[in-house]
């Protein structure tokens, strides 16, 4: 028999240790797994939080209708569509498709999944009002119509026009399902939900924004058992101490490490780095509208001055990528192989700078120190190319850079990701009349670029989409409201026994089947 002594020992001993031993009980001996991150979101709302640190969170919590495969080798990077919420799909028409939803599946809180919750997902409530929670709606969603229930399973999105991309919409950015009892209810008082319930693996248990993003495993998960108890994103600014956590055993996966640091985390016998070459460009940004950078040709010469090859050597140990262009292999046959890459010539933009009248005026280059990784190295070298060329440029590094007001912006780091392995899904979703170059920060509106990107996503004809694709990269370069710097190389320090792919993209899956845990058997 325990006397009454000892069982106060052993439960004290068991607080002390975090109550390891009842939790491992609890979850049939799951991993409780700490990620830790450069940041995290101020909201798990899945149209809202559209950012790297936003997606890696969110698209473990919900589920879209179809999934991109990222694994296999015939998805090419994501490009081929399997079913997620929906078990199929035909197109009835060019303007019509017709989507099947899966059966049986619920949301984490109880309620059943069903065709009301498809329809309130995409509806302007949702994604294109006035009160949305998704300022650049109509980027992903302006060719959409409306989506009509035909049955509790069965529901139709029918266009405005042709949409080549449609699956594609569905199965990227804010088209994350939600239940829209839930939505309705706590968007009372609110501009929209901050906390929506999903379909996904994960669940939100805790929110601390400025300590950590707490998710529990969803045991009905309609794709299975998650493979960790719990899954906690943790602020750990620093890249240092994000190191030094992962050595010590306190995280299993960190974000953001840098080239210079992959040997140092290579070096242990029980972590390992992987690495992968996003769909995504680190990019400048230029205020067309300020005085000094409102003649095409200053920003011409301030694209031509940079050495894009020399960042990526000195800051990437030549591993991040420059593309030819605003686009990625994944785009298929829609990828413009024989395109030129971006010039470096600084005679040229000597040149330009002396036919634009430049007269040494300040140009102020806003960067936040933390949010890229290099983004504070390369501004600095960055500058020294402009300097090299004329080019009177000064840093400002600043803790938000959208704080700034947008008539005192005048260059400003960005980064552009592909929602969908299209054009349409690149350049134009971001630099588009809806997107945040143009919307956001109000400082570029060139009409024929916005025409022919409007013909690009409403035209079904395959060769005719090529060239309007080719004349919209075409213009967006000889307008230079901006450009690309490199696609940057994405990689994590990870607890060897965690089986888990990274992707191409900012999604972090914690699904089953990309992640399993050997040291703990699950």
């Amino acid at each position: 028999m325990i006397s009454r002594a000892l069982t106060g020992l052993l439960t004290a001993g068991l607080v002390a240790i975090g109550g390891a031993a009842l939790a491992a009980a609890d979850t049939d001996n799951r991993p409780d797994i700490v990620v830790a991150v450069a940041d995290n979101p101020p909201t798990l709302e899945p149209a809202k939080e559209l950012s790297n640190v936003g997606t890696r969170i969110t698209y473990s919590v919900f589920d879209t209708l179809i999934r991109r495969d990222f694994l296999s080798a015939e998805g090419g990077g994501g490009s081929k569509l399997v079913p997620s919420l929906a078990t199929s799909w035909k197109r009835l028409d060019d303007k019509t498709l017709e989507v099947k939803l899966r059966e049986g599946v619920k949301f984490q809180n109880g309620a059943a999944f069903n065709a009301d919750d498809v329809v309130f997902t995409f509806s302007p409530e949702r994604l294109i009002g006035k009160d949305s929670p998704l300022p650049q709606g109509r980027a992903y969603f302006g060719v959409l119509d409306h989506v009509e229930k035909v049955d509790d399973h069965t529901v139709r999105f029918v266009t405005k026009a042709p949409d080549p991309l449609l699956e594609q919409r569905l199965a990227s950015w804010a088209s994350w399902i939600v239940d829209k009892d839930d939505w309705l209810e706590k968007a009372k008082g609110k501009a929209f939900a901050q906390f929506p319930v999903g379909t996904g693996p994960y669940m939100l248990e805790d929110y601390r924004p400025d300590q950590y993003v707490k998710l529990k495993a969803f045991d009905g998960y309609w794709g299975g058992k998650p493979t960790a108890a719990t899954v906690t994103f943790k602020k750990v600014q620093e890249p240092a101490g994000r190191i030094a956590g992962l050595v010590s055993g306190e995280f299993d996966i960190i974000t953001n490490v840098a080239p210079d640091q992959i040997a140092q985390i290579d070096g242990y016998d029980d972590i390992e780095t992987r690495s992968v070459v996003l769909a995504n460009s680190h990019v400048l940004v230029y205020n067309t509208h300020n005085a000094v950078l409102k003649d095409k040709r200053v920003r011409q010469a301030m694209n031509l001055a940079i050495d894009r090859q020399l960042l990526v050597k000195a800051l990437w140990d030549d591993k991040a990528v420059v593309p030819n262009g605003h686009q990625y292999p994944e785009y298929g046959d829609m990828y413009q192989a024989d395109r030129p890459g971006f010039e470096y010539n600084p005679e040229k933009a000597k040149k330009l700078l002396e036919e634009a009248g430049y007269k040494g005026e300040t140009i102020v280059y806003s960067t936040e120190p933390n949010y890229y990784l290099n983004a504070l190295p390369a501004a600095q070298a960055i500058l020294e190319m402009w300097k090299a060329v004329g080019i009177n440029a000064k840093l400002n590094v600043a803790e938000d850079v959208d704080t700034i007001p947008n008539d005192e912006l005048m260059v400003r780091n960005w980064s552009n990701s592909t929602r969908y392995p299209d054009p349409v899904g690149g350049l134009w979703n971001t630099w588009g009349p809806y997107g945040s170059a143009q919307k956001t920060w109000e400082s570029w509106a060139p009409k024929e670029f916005n025409e022919v990107g409007h013909e690009l996503e409403t035209t079904l004809d395959h060769d005719k989409r090529y060239q309007l694709a080719v004349k919209l990269m075409d213009l967006w370069e000889d307008d230079a409201p901006g450009t690309i710097l490199y696609q940057p190389l994405e990689t994590y320090g990870v607890r060897k026994s965690l089986k888990w792919q990274p992707y191409t993209f900012y999604y972090m899956d914690l699904r089953p089947y990309n992640l399993t845990d050997e040291a703990h058997g699950s």
